[in-house]
């Protein structure tokens, strides 16, 4: 492997200037939807007394699971020692950066009353893991941004891969946090359930990963730097491992559940009895699953790149309609109040609640995706977060004994 020298891109052609100004706008509109919603009240989005966590929170815990997950790269260089990855490593922690950025911000958006974060920020309740999260999540932008830090500043090269241990330790227990949000609430049935912390932690392994291989190959196309097959391939295969992990945890999940007796009314909502089935089976599992593993691994598609870039693009949409069948349809479910009694009054007691998320909550998920993208696009034009070249020869071990 060659000598890796890294570049910021130009940044001054009319692509980067419109590129720039239309996320820039996007996050102008997602500033004005929160202010029309803090305005006017949650009256004016789909959100109720039964549903008090909506597309915006779909949206947010998306874009914090993946950036655990884009972290990843980096974490296979600098803690498992895998040469290839190196190159790769300071555009994967900017990456997971950006994501955590993207998906805080529309929490605090959505806060109604975002002031109140400066309680959250002094005030902790240990009890709560919500609490916890908090302290997780500046930790992880804290560390990151010192593992960056290790790796561009060549005196401190040495200490990277401790550094990097302590990250890779640091994100597994943030993910493990965000998916004990939900293992923790007892009294959701769609919930309650140890494997939510593994599963959201394989999660963010694979739609982490589709992020950044998508980001890495349109900066190296749009900046006209040489990319190898052997980065795409060797991304593509990895991904394609995850994306199975994901299958296969979500599978022992509602096999246990069908298992409990007292889970099959829950189960059956979730896999056959609801518009969230329909979503499950057909945006989670056909789409975002089982077809980006035949163009990942099917003679016919592994060796073409943009089977590649489809197939990361619908893992995108698989582990986004996982979140939102969890987020959304776990609420929906009625909860029990008074197990082996039937209950009924005029609050919506035992009734499945309706949700149809609003336009300027669409707007306000869309505005984190556009701040994580505007934190990288000048993130790599102000530093030195890409290499001039990943061509095979300057970056692939085994260059030389294939030929």
């Amino acid at each position: 492997m060659k000598r890796i020298i890294y570049e910021e891109i130009e940044g001054k052609s009319r692509a980067f200037i419109k590129l720039a100004a239309a996320l820039l706008g996007l996050i102008v509109i997602a500033l004005s939807a929160a202010y029309y919603m803090e305005h006017n009240g949650h009256i004016v989005t789909g959100m109720n007394n039964q549903i008090v966590w909506g597309i915006p929170h779909v949206f947010a815990i998306f874009l914090i699971v993946a950036a655990s997950g884009a972290l990843n790269v980096a974490s296979i260089s600098s803690v498992f020692g895998k040469t290839a990855y190196k190159p790769l490593a300071p555009l994967s922690g900017l990456v997971a950066i950006a994501l955590l950025m993207g998906g805080l911000s529309i929490l605090v958006l959505d806060l109604g009353r975002p002031d109140r974060l400066i309680v959250a920020m002094t005030h902790y309740n240990f009890s709560s893991i919500f609490a916890w999260n908090m302290i997780f999540y500046n930790g992880f932008i804290a560390i990151v941004i010192v593992y960056l830090w290790m790796l561009m500043e060549g005196r401190f090269n040495k200490y990277s891969r401790q550094v990097g241990i302590a990250a890779f330790i640091w994100r597994l227990m943030l993910t493990t946090a965000t998916g004990s949000i939900f293992g923790f609430l007892v009294a959701r049935e769609a919930y309650d359930a140890a494997i939510m912390a593994p599963m959201f932690i394989v999660l963010s392994f694979s739609i982490g990963l589709a992020i950044f291989l998508l980001v890495l190959y349109a900066a190296y196309q749009w900046t006209e730097r040489p990319i190898g097959m052997a980065t795409i391939k060797r991304l593509k295969n990895l991904l394609g491992v995850f994306v199975a992990a994901v299958m296969f945890l979500v599978a022992i999940f509602h096999l246990t559940n069908l298992y409990a007796a007292e889970h099959e009314s829950v189960e059956h909502f979730m896999l056959s009895g609801s518009g969230y089935a329909f979503i499950f089976w057909v945006f989670q599992i056909g789409l975002g699953s089982i077809l980006p593993l035949i163009y990942f691994y099917h003679p016919n598609f592994k060796d073409d790149v943009r089977f590649m870039l489809r197939g990361a693009g619908l893992v995108l949409l698989g582990g986004f309609s996982q979140v939102y069948v969890i987020v959304i349809g776990g609420q929906a479910y009625p909860l029990e109040l008074f197990p082996g009694y039937e209950v009924t009054s005029s609050f919506y007691d035992g009734e499945i609640a309706s949700y149809i998320p609003s336009f300027p909550e669409i707007l306000l998920g869309i505005g984190g995706i556009a701040i994580a993208g505007f934190i990288v696009l000048f993130a790599v034009k102000l530093l030195k977060f890409l290499p001039t070249s990943l061509a095979d020869e300057d970056v692939d071990p085994h260059y030389r004994h294939k030929n």
